[in-house]
């Protein structure tokens, strides 16, 4: 108690107990204005009367706006949007029907009846627009999120009432405007102490790349006897990323082994320190045979030089469509296959920690181990959206002339178009392949 009257607003409390003594006396002058009324006394009667009218006005005048502007009653004003659900139409049929009844009969037991199921009525708002008030709403997902893959993410729903606990509540999110959506499955609250937060675990799936907003979210109840469903509207705007599917397609499955090869045939051989000599195999160039260890075993030698490093590559994206309408519209399947393609590529470098550089149209990345732009290369497949093949030159033409890397390119670009310089240093995969 001590605690409390500490931090309680002495001057408040002040107001409304001299507010509550005031309406004590006004009654009380009431009750002797209808004793002196009865006993005939007219004029004490009417002095007793505007005596108890004018303490009332006064309190209603000047303490009711100050105890008003010391309250804190912003969580019982919000919009609340209804709908009137299957028990509350049965509910209010019989209502009609109690009322048409009582009015045509004048039975004082079915005008008990109304006025109960009326009551009802006036219980059931009060009690959920209480339950609907005070809350706090906060979702937490994931920082890196795939398409195609679960993400569990936390909904936390925050009671700030002082005093009363919510029950069964909804949180659902409403569809953006485009369509879009966060949430897209509702999560229960069977209730929430005063003052206290519950969190429930849902799992999401997003279907696509690209970019997710969600402007607000609803909480819903039909507390306390499902009449009515009310939704209160809260504005939290949210948005995520979703990268591109990294699970490896069968076109992934069907090019690593190619890809490994011809990676493994580019870089042989590039360093410069003496590794080890060997027998000769019919895979091996003659120009590493050692015809001086040839000569001294009488078999055929090769030498080995140590790597200066084995996995050197730049991956690029092609965001053209070329051709005309008809083909470049055909391509736009293909694109998003190609992205997720890139995706699966770029995680399949990360797990090799491998040194790998991203480039596309409008974005690059410098020759790092691939775990230091993983996610960055991510961000940008997933907001990469194809673009008409215009320009006077291409992707492919503007690549920086990297010898020491072994380049993979996925273009839509026509075969015949290619510059000669990346043929030799270069793993090609068109989109019309895809």
């Amino acid at each position: 108690m001590q605690r409390w009257w500490q931090g309680a607003d002495r001057a408040g409390w002040r107001s409304f107990t001299g507010a509550m003594a005031a309406l004590g006396v006004a009654l009380l002058l009431a009750l002797y204005s209808a004793a002196a009324a009865e006993s005939g006394q007219k004029w004490r009667a009417w002095a007793a009367a505007m005596a108890a009218l004018g303490l009332a006005g006064w309190v209603a005048v000047r303490v009711v706006p100050v105890l008003a502007r010391r309250t804190a009653l912003r969580w019982l004003v919000f919009p609340v949007r209804y709908r009137l659900t299957r028990e509350g139409t049965i509910y209010l049929t019989l209502l009609v029907v109690v009322l048409l009844a009582a009015l045509n009969t004048a039975n004082n037991l079915l005008f008990l009846i109304l006025a109960a199921m009326l009551a009802g009525l006036l219980i059931s708002g009060v009690a959920s627009r209480a339950t609907l008030a005070g809350l706090e709403l906060r979702l937490e997902l994931p920082e890196h999120i795939f398409a195609g893959q679960p993400v569990h993410a936390v909904v936390t729903l925050r009671n700030n009432k002082p005093m009363l606990p919510s029950f069964s509540l909804r949180v659902v999110g409403e569809a953006h405007r485009r369509g879009e959506a966060i949430l897209t499955q509702p999560v229960y609250f069977p209730y929430i102490g005063r003052r206290q937060a519950a969190r429930q675990a849902v799992e999401l799936r997003f279907a696509r790349r690209g970019r997710y907003r969600q402007d607000s979210f609803a909480i819903q109840t039909r507390f306390p006897f499902g009449f009515l469903e009310k939704t209160r509207r809260m504005e939290m705007a949210e948005e995520l990323l979703v990268y591109p599917r990294i699970e490896p397609t069968e076109e992934f499955y069907a090019m690593l082994p190619l890809l490994s090869g011809e990676l493994e045939s580019y870089t042989r051989g590039r360093g410069h320190d003496l590794y080890a000599i060997r027998d000769y195999q019919p895979s091996d160039s003659a120009r590493f045979v050692d015809w001086k260890a040839s000569a001294r075993t009488g078999t055929l030698k090769v030498r080995e030089f140590t790597r200066e490093d084995e996995r050197r590559v730049l991956l690029v994206l092609d965001p053209r469509l070329h051709g005309d309408a008809a083909a470049a519209a055909a391509l736009r399947e293909p694109f998003e296959r190609a992205v997720q393609l890139a995706a699966c590529l770029a995680w399949h470098f990360y797990e090799l920690d491998a040194e790998m550089a991203f480039h596309t149209e409008g974005y690059s990345t410098p020759l790092v181990r691939a775990g230091e732009i993983i996610y960055p290369v991510l961000r940008a497949l997933a907001l990469i959206e194809p673009r008409p093949a215009t320009a006077a030159t291409s992707v492919l033409e503007e690549l920086p002339e990297a010898h020491e890397l072994y380049k993979i390119i996925l273009t839509s670009q026509p075969r015949g178009t290619i510059p000669t310089r990346l043929w030799t240093s270069s793993y090609l995969v068109f989109f019309d392949s895809l």
